[in-house]
């Protein structure tokens, strides 16, 4: 019977399922999307090699003004600091320092690139903790770090660009004016946040320093060897840069220690909040839906007069005539249910 009605009156439940099918699908179509930002976000944060720390001035992330500005008076991370760790660490596998410039053009014959090429100046542990591999060729070795020498390795999309057709290693190219050799090609990552993570070119730190200046600051970048032994690290670098660093004792680090863990975690926490808002505004606009058929149901009843005094007359209770519209406006919600959530399956595949 409930069916019946609805079909008599084709427009106003075509209307009413409307509602809650936009609501339903609203609901999940959001909650998909921030899912799949979500898993987005921790894969693209996946930067460090696996048992890796970061060590930085500024924490991961950091919100309001005055929090910025407690870090931004910190003291610098010098590349003394780094080398002292790297020296000095007993339980690192690897330890990288490196600083960055952005916004280099990369120059090989009459092509180049774009002036957005990161030049990264590391130590040569750097293939190692940044969770990467070489295509072909190598990474620079100690003593061409030691002698700032004048070599790179490419990001998988420089290469491709400047050498469409050619074999690069051994070849001379500019970075901005200065010729460099290239002596290997790491192997391509993909993109992150809709930018490029093999938009880049390596170099030794020393070689980085004559060619931009030595850095103001550096990151560390520390890989254990394995797991049970990464707190251990961790604790010992800690040390180790509280001593260079002058800390005294009792006082908080002035510095931070990342992790992909910690990366992810914050960013756990961002998405919770994020999902949490979208939620109550897709609830928002289920409750819409049951309002409107409310209200439907009320014109239902105000055009069915005739009806329900028929039904009354042949000793219909109020209660049943109140379980029948009742029953009508159940199965619109589980119609409009049932297409919300084929369709929000259906964008989310």
């Amino acid at each position: 019977m409930a069916v019946a009605a609805l079909k008599a009156n084709k427009l106003r439940a075509f209307l009413t399922l409307l509602g809650v099918v936009i609501g339903v699908f609203s609901f999940i179509g959001v909650m998909t999307g921030i899912s799949v930002l979500q898993d987005s976000i921790e894969s693209s944060f996946n930067v460090l090699g696996s048992n890796t720390l970061l060590v930085q001035k500024f924490p991961a992330i950091s919100t309001g003004p005055e929090s910025r500005m407690k870090y931004r008076n910190r003291k610098d991370i010098t590349v003394e600091h780094g080398m002292f760790v790297r020296e000095n660490s007993r339980l690192a596998q690897y330890v990288n320092v490196q600083a960055s410039n952005w916004g280099a053009v990369v120059q090989f014959k009459n092509r180049k690139t774009n002036p957005n090429v990161q030049i990264i100046g590391g130590t040569p542990e750097i293939i190692y903790t940044q969770n990467r591999e070489m295509d072909y060729g190598r990474i620079y070795n100690e003593q061409e770090l030691q002698y700032s020498r004048n070599v790179v390795v490419l990001g998988a999309d420089v290469a491709r660009l400047l050498f469409p057709n050619e074999y690069p290693l051994d070849k001379s190219i500019r970075i901005n004016g200065t010729p460099m050799r290239v002596i290997g090609v790491v192997a391509p990552k993909g993109g992150m946040f809709g930018g490029n993570a093999d938009n880049f070119v390596l170099m030794p730190l020393s070689t980085f320093s004559n060619t931009y200046g030595n850095a103001r600051w550096v990151n560390i970048q520390a890989r254990a060897p394995d797991q049970p032994t990464y707190d251990a690290m961790t604790d010992e670098i800690i040390g180790l840069l509280r001593v260079v660093r002058h800390v005294p004792p009792g006082a908080e680090n002035d510095f931070e220690i990342v992790s992909n863990e910690s990366l992810i975690s914050e960013v756990n926490n961002l998405t919770f909040l994020i999902r949490a808002g979208t939620g109550a505004i897709s609830a928002i606009a289920l409750l819409a839906a049951g309002i409107g058929i409310m209200n439907i149901m009320l014109v239902s009843v105000s055009e069915r007069t005739r009806e329900i005094g028929v039904r009354k007359a042949i000793g219909a209770t109020k209660r049943t005539i109140l379980t029948q519209f009742l029953i009508e406006a159940v199965v619109i919600c589980q119609i409009g249910g049932l297409l919300g959530i084929g369709l929000g399956l259906a964008y989310s595949r």
